[in-house]
């Protein structure tokens, strides 16, 4: 043992109910830490001969403490700037409540200013595509451009001063991969589908002044709310460079209090700017000591409710399809997806060849199969090195559960998607019965050996990233609103270990920091949260409202409701 073994600790956290997630030592009562690291972990009595005169010490007076929450799949400088500068509308509002929202944000912008917000959730989106709505849009909106995000962050709602100065008209061709929605007379009704990085976020976003100090506050505000719900570590699933230079920045200040790994995309998908090889190329310049950009992203498809995810089973007759709608609502319709086979396979050689690995959007059993198809080949060519995510795997066949495990490739499961809610209403009218018996089927692949590992999609369907609702409702099937009742998918429930695992060392081991976060064992940074009670000890319907009394990053106290 060094003498630097028996130096002072900096921080010593006592009297707690630690739940350590090391197999070693499940359960303690006390750690140690210094230089933002843990490096004693036991009984009080173990711990003590650490403390010095200069020794900050926290009595937890029983409660639990556990490791920092790690957030697999986010979108860290998008969420924030939503929170921080944009128009919220809550997932209960109906149309007349969003208009309302509309024009009271409206009268205080100027004239030629953006209103720009969400979440629209799917029923409503839905609702709105006609030109009736259109028309109720343009008169809220004051003669301001609008442009308002659905619950999946696929889709647009925009009015026609939005239309007019993106140069959209009813003669305007579909962009790739996307549609202008117009009803029965060729007429567009105001939706922009599959258009995630659309020209009116950009031209909003260069219609504001001190742009790079708005990102700056942007990216503090998402890890300030991260931070109040217990999470230290999150990947960014979709991380243009702008956004990585932003997180670095505040690194090397030490103003960044979470751990933030990039995935840079292989095509434009929330924003515009540089892509693919371009992007990847610059991640070496871009890392720093908690920003890691060791990820692409491909999108691979879009989402069930648009019809714009790919099936093996061919969708349902489409029950929101205007008289004559044209492609997309046909039927048999299966979906479209995005890549080729070889367009995949190259962006898969382009990731591994740079030694990064890829996250890769698939929500449905065809593009499912068609990525374990090509990890498949990948492991052949390349072994078991690089790391493969599939991001929202809510239908998965029943023949490629076995896979992920066999292949080495990480469920990335988002909470908000797998149990009773308006997009879940609507996706159970658009795809066959039998895909609502399994969606999700988180016990499927974690008893196939499946490494599960949860994130919270933040801010698409959700107004915070509540990874204890997440908890909750991996074990429940159950929304905690009284106002979604029943189950969705209730044998694929996990238990309450395996579901936190999916919040901690699960994800930390996807995005390649399991050697320094997940767990409260030596040497691991000392992230860790103060619980307002032991989640194994209170009803499994109470974790969704946990409380969290304080939140430490790397030793640092960077929440405290306690105060």
């Amino acid at each position: 043992m060094s003498a630097h073994d028996h130096q002072p600790a900096d921080l010593v956290v006592r009297g707690a109910a630690v739940y350590t997630l090391d197999p070693g030592l499940p359960w303690a009562q006390a750690f140690a830490v210094r230089d933002g690291k843990v490096v004693a972990v036991g009984s009080d009595t173990d711990v003590e001969p650490l403390a010095g005169p200069d020794t900050r010490i926290v009595d937890a007076a029983g409660a639990m403490v556990m490791p920092g929450l790690v957030d697999v799949h986010s979108h860290v400088g998008f969420g924030g700037q939503a929170a921080a500068w944009e128009l919220a509308l809550s997932p209960a509002f109906g149309v007349e409540e969003i208009l309302g929202a509309v024009r009271d944000w409206a009268g205080k912008l100027g004239p030629d200013e953006w209103v720009i917000g969400g979440i629209v959730i799917s029923p409503v989106f839905h609702a709105v595509g006609n030109r009736e709505m259109l028309a109720a849009l343009d008169e809220a909106s004051l003669g301001r451009p609008v442009m308002l995000r659905d619950d999946s962050l696929h889709n647009r709602w925009v009015n026609s001063r939005a239309l007019e100065i993106m140069g959209v008209d009813s003669a305007t061709p579909d962009p790739v991969g996307g549609s202008y929605v117009r009803d029965a007379d060729g007429q567009l009704v105001g939706l922009l589908l599959d258009q995630p990085s659309t020209d009116a976020e950009l031209a909003a976003r260069h219609s504001v002044d001190n742009a790079h100090e708005r990102d700056l506050q942007s990216a503090r505000t998402a890890v300030s709310i991260f931070n109040s719900m217990g999470v230290t570590a999150t990947q960014d699933a979709a991380t243009m460079g702008a956004w990585l230079d932003v997180f670095t920045e505040l690194d090397r200040a030490g103003e960044l209090n979470a751990w933030i790994v990039g995935s840079m995309p292989a095509r434009e998908f929330v924003e515009s700017g540089p892509v693919g090889t371009e992007l990847f190329d610059t991640a070496a310049a871009r890392r720093s000591a908690h920003v890691r950009p060791d990820f692409v992203k491909g999108v691979l498809d879009g989402v069930p409710m648009t019809r714009t995810s790919k099936f093996l089973d061919a969708y349902k007759p489409d029950p929101f399809a205007p008289s004559g709608a044209p492609v997309g609502h046909q039927c048999p319709f299966h979906g479209d997806g995005l890549f080729t086979d070889a367009e995949l396979l190259q962006l898969l050689d382009d990731a591994v060849s740079r030694g990064l690995h890829a996250k890769l959007h698939a929500t449905a059993d065809a593009t499912v199969r068609q990525v374990l198809d090509a990890v498949e080949i990948m492991r052949e060519r390349h072994g078991d090195g690089p790391v493969f995510h599939i991001a929202h795997p809510e239908f998965v066949h029943p023949d490629d559960v076995a896979r992920f495990s066999e292949l080495g490739v990480v469920a990335d499961a988002s909470p908000v998607l797998w149990f009773p809610n308006p997009m879940n209403a609507v996706i159970a009218m658009q795809v066959q019965d039998h895909y609502m018996d399994r969606i999700w089927p988180l016990r499927e692949l974690h008893d196939a050996g499946a490494l599960v590992a949860a994130g919270s999609d933040w801010p698409v369907a959700m107004p915070v990233p509540n990874p204890w609702l997440s908890i909750e409702s991996m074990i429940t099937r159950r929304n905690p609103d009284p106002a979604f009742p029943g189950t969705l998918g209730a044998d694929q429930a996990l238990d309450l270990d395996t579901a936190i695992r999916a919040h901690t060392v699960n994800p930390a081991q996807a995005m390649g920091l399991a050697g320094e976060i997940g767990r409260l064992s030596p040497g691991m940074s000392a992230d860790f949260v103060v619980l307002g009670h032991n989640l194994f000890d209170v009803p499994v319907d109470q974790i969704h409202d946990t409380q969290i009394r304080q939140t430490w990053f790397a030793g640092r106290l960077v929440h405290d409701a306690t105060s």
